[in-house]
């Protein structure tokens, strides 16, 4: 008799915090709404999804297609951000390389996120000397630069654009990993957890079922402010010469390319680092937005 109501009471608890969740995204969505900043950013990003999308579409001329009759002309009606010094296309360049900037950002988070969030919810989960070797291991990670961490990698396995994306992603690991480890130390002891215990469920669903959705938040807003360094670092990375090789269109290389013609043709640089500035500052506008949104910290 006892076990059984205490098998009913796991279930309501169980039930109540579902329902919980339903109304803390219903509040998120009310809240990122007005949040003007968020909105802002919500639209950059969405403006910079939907050139990627597009480019072949929009692009006046193939990307790649070199016509040295007309290198480095200015910007005009036929070429609206001119031309490099090969005579290619600055705006389908741009276009194209919204691509590749994008898909390494994301692909580096991603990255970044799955390894760190898996190692976060084994240390917190399970504690002990298991928490003991990750956290320690982590903090060596933590112990270099993040630049310099993907420099050595990069060094180890040669310039390229996928290394980047590993590079990048390795040094995103630990954040993540820290964020997780501390939220899961804390869920792990709630009553619900104790309750889903009661029902018989095992350590891998108690994880990936029930600890897991009710830590997303910081790693939503860890994942959405980490876009934006993804992306800066992986176009700092190619500039150096590290990362994209020629004649690809991505962001950083095209800086790296204007950088010799500054005075005589500046737009070649200008047009590049003002796409990646406005895509980094559309990032951080919506990551503080979600933040705002998502931490019960910020809300009055």
């Amino acid at each position: 008799m006892t076990k059984s109501i205490a098998i009913e009471e796991a279930t309501e608890l169980v039930s109540i915090r579902r329902k919980l969740r339903k109304e803390k995204r219903q509040l998120f969505f009310r809240t990122i709404g007005q949040n003007k900043a968020a909105v802002v950013g919500g639209f950059i990003i969405l403006f910079y999804l939907s050139l990627t999308i597009l480019a072949p579409v929009l692009a006046p001329f193939d990307p790649f297609e070199i016509e040295l009759e007309d290198k480095l002309q200015g910007p005009s009606t036929e070429h609206w951000m001119g031309t490099d010094d090969k005579g290619r296309d600055i705006l389908s360049r741009i276009l194209y390389g919204s691509r590749l900037s994008l898909a390494v950002g994301f692909s580096s988070v991603l990255f970044g996120a799955f390894f760190g969030i898996l190692l976060g919810l084994i240390a917190g989960y399970y504690g002990k000397w298991v928490d003991t070797i990750i956290s320690r291991s982590l903090d060596v990670m933590l112990a270099f630069p993040g630049i310099l961490l993907a420099l050595a990698i990069i060094s180890a396995l040669g310039p390229s654009l996928i290394n980047v994306t590993i590079a990048v992603g390795v040094f995103s690991i630990p954040l993540f990993a820290r964020i997780v480890r501390g939220s899961t130390m804390e869920v792990k002891n709630l009553e619900y957890i104790d309750a889903i215990r009661t029902l018989g469920a095992n350590d891998f669903i108690i994880i990936f079922r029930h600890i897991f959705p009710n830590i997303l938040s910081p790693i939503i807003v860890q994942g959405s402010l980490r876009l934006a360094t993804a992306i800066l670092s992986a176009a700092g990375l190619s500039f150096l010469g590290l990362g994209a090789q020629p004649p690809s269109p991505e962001w950083g290389a095209m800086l790296s390319s204007g950088r010799d013609f500054l005075f005589t043709a500046p737009y070649m640089a200008i047009f590049p680092g003002i796409m990646i500035s406005v895509l980094v500052l559309g990032f951080n506008l919506f990551g503080d937005g979600l933040r705002d949104a998502l931490d019960p910290r910020m809300k009055k």
